[in-house]
């Protein structure tokens, strides 16, 4: 059996977990931070056991749509569902810039109080890939960073918002 390569990102917050819970189910705060320097848009959002995110990341007459079903939430303290590209239709497909990323992952996240802040957990794992799709995922680790980093840097951004 093979190890399956983990992408975690944490980050503090200076917010209650509430908050920043918030930013993470709630479409029009969703929309603001998710996709940095693309228009993003929620066209549904059951933040529940068994619900479904849509969302689409518009760029230069271009679309990504992306699936999320929800697998467990725990109400301001843990998100996890499986995360796939889809086609305009919603059904899940081979992401068109990267064939070989994996057609499924486990996402997971976090929120856990220290003091009057946040630590978000974000965790990211192949479901059910194949060997290529472990391989490809595994190789772009290093990169992931950059796109969820700008993302977090405008979730923080919102979180001053909504605090000021």
């Amino acid at each position: 059996m093979t190890d399956l390569p983990v992408y975690e990102l944490k980050r503090l917050f200076d917010a209650p977990p509430s908050l920043v819970w918030r930013t993470w189910t709630e479409p029009e705060l969703v929309q603001r931070w998710y996709g940095p320097g693309v228009t993003s848009i929620v066209h549904k959002m059951d933040v529940r056991e068994g619900g479904e995110w849509l969302h689409e990341m518009q760029w230069g007459g271009n679309s990504n749509y992306q699936r999320a079903d929800y697998t467990e939430v725990a109400q301001n303290a843990k998100l996890v569902w499986l995360h796939g590209n889809t086609d305009a239709d919603w059904q899940i497909m081979a992401n068109p810039m990267m064939p070989d990323w994996p057609r499924w992952l486990t996402t997971t996240v976090t929120f856990t109080a220290s003091g009057d802040k946040c630590e978000m957990v974000l965790t990211w794992v192949p479901h059910e890939a194949s060997e290529a799709e472990i391989a490809c995922f595994a190789a772009s680790m290093d990169q992931m960073g950059n796109g969820w980093g700008k993302g977090m840097e405008i979730l923080e951004e919102v979180l001053a918002d909504l605090t000021a």
